[in-house]
């Protein structure tokens, strides 16, 4: 049967914009329905969510793409749709899927209105150019707002009410007026067919039977099956093993043609040698240049991992690698800790996403980790050269303190999103987080949109569970990184038994520190267990000792054993056990559970 090519006139390449609980996985299934790309037998929810966390947490982790086929009555059109996560933490995910599209869905749940989040992501799309289609979701429910939402929208992205489409995932109201809105509104992907191949690779999966994955889509030219094909950031040659579009399933096909989206087998092992956003092009017949305009990962918050057996040091490391071809925002590099042995210091979008690196590792790649506190990256700057800028990603990087001239920290810009009865709470918890109010505005009587810098240390542990809790989840909150100022910091040392504990060690703002010291000492009195002596937990800046509890003793009752006699014998037995717990001190080693190094993160609980 030959195979037949659509023309790239008849392509429409769009990703799903929205905030987290919106109602985005659920409109993706609709979509896959009314397109018949599904059969009863595959129906299920959250159909394009494949993880199991993913479904546990009813939220998108990952991208994921997928091809839906669609007649409009005489005219053959190939919708694709690459599917993007709504939680901040996976704005990354967000930006490699907008890369590869002309075209977005802004889909607002009409009970819930526009998030903080779905104007970050707008603005994205809005500055690659993509064509905008509003849709209002969830207009089924009996306390859905849709007028109010309309003309939100309509404010915020200026265009007409009636180009807003109104919808019900749930119930498939609207889902044609979306499919005509998508092939009428969304532009046709641009690019020269007889031209030199420029493929732009927007995700990656590791396979362990046939090596490493690549989505791309086609810029120009052409890819066929039996190309010899090169990664433009390698100069790596390959040969296209199976090329094919994304369905529910993989469809190899013979060729892939510009503006379309598929995927490419090389038998690649190496995860080092596909890099997300790199180009792929000919071998023998290369581009000029590779594509620009792919958004560079930021790191937020670093950790330290570790394997709990040091011998999974090398097994710890393969993980990380398969794991970051498919998570192209994790970022990690080797390091030792007196105290844990080898491990890598990784880079996370934020609090979540370690979170899920970290369930990822255990679930998918069966390893047992260690995970130290969650820390920011710093600039350090010492008297001998106050020019010089010292990279501290790891508290123990900081100069000694006597040598040290200033810390800068990095500041954000926050917008929170809030009805108005919480703006008083919201104020203090921001205020509490060393936060500066820029801005306050009312987008509707009821809402409030409140503009603050903050120091991003501050909302990396538990800043956003809190906002949560105190606007009983009605707050929605996005950031972008502003620069770095200089800051009144300290480097916070946990002493157990009189040694430093450098996994434990973290950087805070000297207000902040015998506070935070002292409920560290607290909590790890209650995590540590006892032991035959006595064990002293201290927090000190420097040399200075700023908190201290103490784990006591289990304690044998020596005098058991007597029955009279005089009061020296008691006293000679207790003297006699004093000193073998003091030699048993000196070389009793404290074991310290994985709970302790987390425990940070539960300390305003």
């Amino acid at each position: 049967m030959s195979e037949i090519f659509i023309v790239s006139q008849n392509i429409r390449n769009f990703c799903i914009i929205a905030h987290i609980d919106h109602g985005k996985s659920t409109l993706a299934d609709r979509l896959l329905d009314f397109t018949g790309s599904v059969s009863d037998r595959e129906k299920q929810d959250q159909l394009l969510d494949d993880m199991d966390l993913e479904r546990e947490r009813g939220i998108t982790i990952k991208s994921h793409a997928v091809q839906m086929d669609y007649d409009t009555g005489g005219e053959k059109f190939v919708l694709n749709l690459i599917d993007t996560p709504g939680h901040v933490d996976f704005s990354y995910e967000v930006s490699r899927a907008i890369a590869a599209c002309e075209g977005a869905l802004l889909v607002v749940d009409a009970a819930q209105s526009i998030q903080a989040q779905t104007i970050s992501n707008l603005y994205l799309a809005v500055d690659n150019d993509l064509e905008i289609i509003p849709v209002v979701n969830k207009i089924d429910l009996p306390s859905a707002n849709t007028e109010v939402v309309v003309d939100e929208i309509v404010s915020l992205i200026g265009c007409k009410p009636e180009e807003v489409i109104l919808a019900s995932a749930k119930t498939g109201e609207g889902i044609e007026n979306i499919i005509k809105g998508i092939i009428d509104r969304v532009p046709a992907p641009e690019g020269t067919l007889d031209a030199p191949l420029q493929a732009l690779i927007f995700d990656s999966v590791f396979n362990p039977y046939r090596g490493i994955e690549t989505y791309f889509k086609v810029v120009n030219g052409k890819l066929s099956k039996g190309d010899r094909v090169r990664f433009m950031s390698t100069g790596k040659d390959y040969g296209a093993e199976e090329v094919g579009t994304l369905k529910l399933s993989q469809v190899p096909k013979k060729e892939i043609l510009t503006g379309d989206v598929g995927y490419l087998i090389t038998g690649i092992k190496d995860a080092k040698d596909v890099k997300v956003g790199d180009t792929i092009t000919l071998a023998d017949d290369k581009a000029v240049g590779a594509i620009e305009g792919f958004e560079e990962v930021k790191p937020m918050v670093f950790a330290g991992i570790y394997p709990v057996d040091t011998d999974d040091y090398e097994d710890l490391r393969s993980s990380m690698e398969k794991l970051q071809l498919n998570d192209a925002s994790l970022v990690f590099s080797p390091e030792s800790s007196a105290a844990l042995g080898f491990g890598f210091r990784c880079g996370f979008l934020g609090m979540l996403h370690l979170e899920i690196i970290q369930e990822r590792l255990q679930r998918e790649f069966n390893m047992s980790v260690i995970t130290t506190v969650p820390n920011v990256s710093y600039k350090a700057y010492v008297n001998k050269d106050p020019s010089k800028e010292i990279q501290v990603n790891n508290p123990s990087d900081l100069p000694d303190p006597s040598s040290l001239n200033r810390v800068e920290e990095p500041f954000i810009d926050a917008t929170i999103i809030t009805k108005s009865e919480f703006v008083g709470n919201v104020l203090t918890l921001c205020i509490e987080k060393r936060g500066e109010i820029i801005n306050q505005r009312y987008l509707t009587t009821e809402r409030v949109e409140l503009n603050f810098k903050l120091p991003l240390a501050e909302i990396v542990f538990d800043f956003y569970d809190r906002l949560k809790s105190i606007s009983k989840g009605y707050a929605s909150f996005d950031y972008t990184p502003t620069g770095f100022v200089a800051s009144k910091l300290v480097r916070l040392d946990i002493l157990l038994n009189g040694k430093p504990v450098d996994a434990l060690s973290s950087l805070i703002h000297f207000d902040n520190a015998q506070r935070m010291g002292r409920k560290m000492c607290e909590k790890l009195k209650e995590l540590i267990p006892r032991q035959q002596f006595d064990i002293p937990v201290q927090a000190a800046i420097g040399a200075k000792i700023i908190s201290r509890e103490t784990i006591k003793a289990y304690r044998k009752d020596v005098t058991a054993k007597l029955y009279g006699g005089d009061v020296t014998r008691k006293r000679k037995l207790l003297e006699k056990q004093k000193k073998g717990k003091k030699k048993m001190r000196m070389v009793g080693s404290v074991e310290i559970p994985q709970q302790a190094f987390m425990a940070v993160l539960k300390i305003n609980d």
